[in-house]
């Protein structure tokens, strides 16, 4: 294999708060994101709460994305910094966050939020003097943890929008750079604009200026009451070609699962799949607001790939051409994914036997509790080495996979020159013959040639075994109707699909009274190679792997296990880990793409 091919999966996080963040720091988080970066190479450090907190395995990269709203003000709230307490709302939060009242940070915090989607932010708290310091301060403890082939810690931010009183539209930054190109300016804040647009061309601008390379990750389209793939610009007007190449070029990846839900499918979407209803959170946006029909159809990453090739056929440009990411954003600093090891969204729902109970974002009936937390995500990266470069690199060409906190392996090529043996040396051939998650098929090389797909997925060597593999397909027609179709392609057991051509569940070997399972069934590995049955040459389209695990306690079982927590029926106690490649796409023709 040519050496400047990737041979490792890097794990990691693009998406952690710190006790910088004012959302974070008006909960009473006091983690640093030198404390961040050290748990994340694998030191032990102190949570919140003043507990002693481990991964049981390092991650090879992480970034801090501390929200640059606000950016160094809640050090300044802290310390009753006069100029903040001129302010009487400040001073309210301030007197909430010293009271060390859980209830009243917590509403404290809600506050905020709310403030910030409405536009009523303090004007104390815009004052970008507050940011300079606290900038350069983020910057150099990131340079300091980056020691090049041990662990990359990169340097980024997080640009919150909350548009029309709460809809998401976050995207993190993620720098290339080190930070003698970081600290040539200073991150953007919706106090100066909330539209896209505006980031992407102070993104241009910083590469400009500096030489340096941004990527932005958006997330949580599933709080985002159908704004985050809506099919206008931010003001209302038309897409246009331009607008859907500049959004192309700045946003690469998607975060389709974090602690806030997934948005990567929705069974009202894709009514024919399984194992699309997923650790939904699906009734509101981020501050409660009530969806409307309609909305899911422009949340989901899914949708918004298939309505990709619709527009690109109309627009002469993909902007929806986004590869696979998954991310934590806990606001702890603490970068925990594991179900047995997880420490929540925010620090008053750090393990207690009643953390299930609080409500962690909304209210009314679009509340959603400690128990709808979800414990994820992380990244997997084929990067040559692990570096600041190599590692962006990967993400750009989006050779990446995204997992709810497994660390599975995905490889994925897909070309028309394949055959069945080339599995026996699946990279090497897949390289060689093919392109790898994140690219596209040239244009087949004879008429009647159909693609084929190389696939492996590995297990996570301490987790559990590999239920199924699946091919998820989008495609556009003539008409511009797009279509989807879930193919099983590589199973364990010797399980057979049934007249509908549905795969039976692997089974089921938890024990919730331990919080334990068992590997004897599933597989340790499931390697195929698999040629598209309905290809079209005609028409566009696109794939992705999803891969799924047997049946495992989900972080509430160990809760109940370690507490003897007493939780409602409803609450889940088992889910399947997944991980989901970057798509590869097909167009009829390389020139209209």
């Amino acid at each position: 294999m040519h050496a400047d091919h990737p041979t490792r999966a890097y794990f990691g996080d693009t998406h952690v708060h710190t006790g910088w963040s004012v959302d974070a720091g008006t909960e009473g988080v006091v983690t640093t994101p030198e404390d961040a970066f050290r748990l994340a190479r694998g030191d032990q450090v102190t949570s919140n709460t003043g507990r002693p907190v481990k991964l049981k395995r390092p991650l090879d990269w992480m970034a801090i994305t501390d929200h640059s709203d606000g950016m160094g003000t809640i050090s300044e709230v802290i310390a009753r910094n006069p100029e903040m307490m001129a302010d009487p709302v400040v001073k309210g939060w301030s007197d909430a966050l010293r009271s060390g009242d859980e209830h009243r940070m917590h509403d404290a915090a809600m506050d905020l939020i709310r403030k910030q989607a409405n536009d009523q932010t303090p004007e104390i708290m815009k004052d970008a003097k507050w940011m300079a310091s606290a900038w350069m301060r983020t910057i150099a403890i990131a340079d300091k943890y980056n020691a090049p082939g041990k662990f990359t810690a990169f340097i980024g931010y997080e640009w919150t929008v909350n548009a029309n009183g709460g809809n998401n539209l976050h995207r993190n930054i993620i720098y290339r750079d080190n930070a003698d190109k970081a600290k040539q300016m200073l991150p953007l804040t919706t106090f100066q604009s909330q539209d896209p647009e505006t980031l992407w061309a102070w993104m241009d601008e910083y590469e400009r200026k500096t030489g340096g390379k941004l990527l932005a990750i958006p997330h949580n389209g599933n709080l985002s009451n159908g704004r985050m793939f809506e099919e206008q610009r931010f003001d209302g007007r038309p897409l246009t070609r331009e607008y859907a190449q500049t959004r192309a070029r700045w946003e690469r990846l998607y975060e389709l699962v974090q602690i806030k839900g997934q948005s990567e499918s929705h069974p009202r979407l894709s009514p024919n799949d399984a194992y699309a209803s997923w650790d939904l959170w699906d009734s509101g946006n981020l501050v409660g607001l009530p969806k409307q029909e309609g909305m899911l159809r422009t949340e989901y990453w899914r949708e918004a790939l298939k309505s990709g090739l619709r527009l690109e056929g109309t627009l002469g440009a993909n902007p929806f051409k986004l590869g696979a990411n998954a991310a934590t954003d806990t606001h702890t600093g603490l970068a925990t994914a594991e179900e047995d090891n997880f420490w929540g969204k925010f620090r008053g729902v750090e393990p207690t036997p009643t953390r299930w109970q609080p409500v962690v974002l909304g209210s009314g009936p679009s509340a959603k509790h400690g128990s709808d937390m979800v414990s994820a995500g992380y990244m997997g990266v084929w990067a040559t080495a692990n570096t600041r470069e190599a590692l962006w690199d990967a993400m750009q060409r989006r050779e990446t996979f995204a997992t709810t906190g497994t660390r599975m392996t995905l490889r994925f090529f897909g070309g028309f020159d394949f055959s069945a043996d080339d599995v026996h040396d699946l990279v090497a051939n897949g390289y060689a013959k093919g392109v790898p998650m994140g690219g596209d098929l040239d244009a087949p090389p004879q008429r009647g040639k159909s693609p084929t797909f190389l696939i492996a997925a590995m297990k996570d060597a301490e987790g559990a075994n590999l239920d199924r593999v699946s091919v998820i397909k989008g495609w556009v027609d003539a008409d511009g109707t797009t279509h989807e179709k879930v193919y099983d392609v590589k199973w364990s057991g010797d399980r057979t699909p049934d007249a509908n051509g549905v795969l039976p569940a692997v089974g089921d070997t938890v024990d919730l009274k331990t919080a334990t399972y068992k590997n004897t069934i599933g597989a340790p590995e499931l390697v195929v190679a698999w040629t598209d049955p309905d290809f079209d040459p005609r028409v566009r389209a696109v794939y992705y792997v999803r891969a799924l695990e047997i049946p495992t306690p989900r972080w509430t079982a160990y809760d109940v296990v370690r507490f003897g927590s007493k939780m409602p029926a409803d609450v889940r106690m088992t889910l399947q880990e997944r991980g989901f490649t970057s798509p590869i796409w097909y167009a009829p023709a390389v020139a209209s793409r």
